[in-house]
């Protein structure tokens, strides 16, 4: 298998994080989602993301988001803001989701964080 090049990998901005939502992906490929999240708790961070509408009405609301833990604030969710925005225009007040470890996350994690945090 080759290794995708900087167009291919798929990434989540919030601020100054990043996370390579292309990596995410590999670690939870295989695990069945923790719980669930009510998406209307999200509403409120949707300001902050830019949603494609009509890539948003074909998403697959039993896909499940991701979410990384963030030090000292609880999680984020990296993957999934299209199937929040559709679940809440369809009344879906349940979807899936898989936390990633804090190992996990920071080996997803480009850049954000304390100095410390960071891998080499």
């Amino acid at each position: 298998m080759s290794t995708p090049d900087a167009s291919q990998i798929e990434t989540f901005q919030m601020l100054a994080w990043k996370w390579n939502v292309t990596a995410a992906k590999q670690h939870t490929a295989d695990r069945e989602p923790e719980g669930s999240l009510d998406p209307a708790n999200w509403a409120g961070m949707l300001f902050l993301i830019r949603i494609d509408h009509e890539y948003a009405a074909t998403v697959d609301l039993a896909e499940p988001l991701i979410a990384v833990p963030i030090p000292d604030a609880g999680w984020l969710i990296i993957d999934g803001w299209h199937r929040i925005h559709k679940a809440l225009t369809a009344g879906v007040e349940k979807l899936p989701v898989i936390v990633l470890t804090p190992e996990e996350e920071l080996a997803c994690r480009i850049h954000g964080g304390e100095e410390r945090e960071l891998r080499p």
